[in-house]
């Protein structure tokens, strides 16, 4: 599932200068949680990671690979 949300979501992120680093669904505070780290040339702010989200959320219900309730977590490559 992630190697397939990565490679869809590789080139739509790319055309909007942002560079995917990772795909990663695990569970964090007991929640599952999809993982999306990104970076950029000019660095990841707040409203990168929300441009990203957009582009990103509609991708992923698309695909339907999910079945279970989730959380969306994009962020910086930098951050743990």
């Amino acid at each position: 599932m992630e190697k397939e949300l990565f490679d869809n979501l590789l080139m739509p992120l790319k055309e909007i200068g942002v560079d995917l680093c990772s795909v990663t669904f695990g569970e964090e505070d007991g929640e599952k949680t999809l993982f999306v780290k990104i970076d950029s040339k000019n660095g990841v702010d707040t409203d990168l990671c929300v441009k990203a989200t957009e582009v990103i959320n509609p991708i992923v219900d698309k695909l339907d690979l999910i079945k279970e309730e989730y959380v969306l977590d994009v962020c910086s490559k930098g951050e743990e």
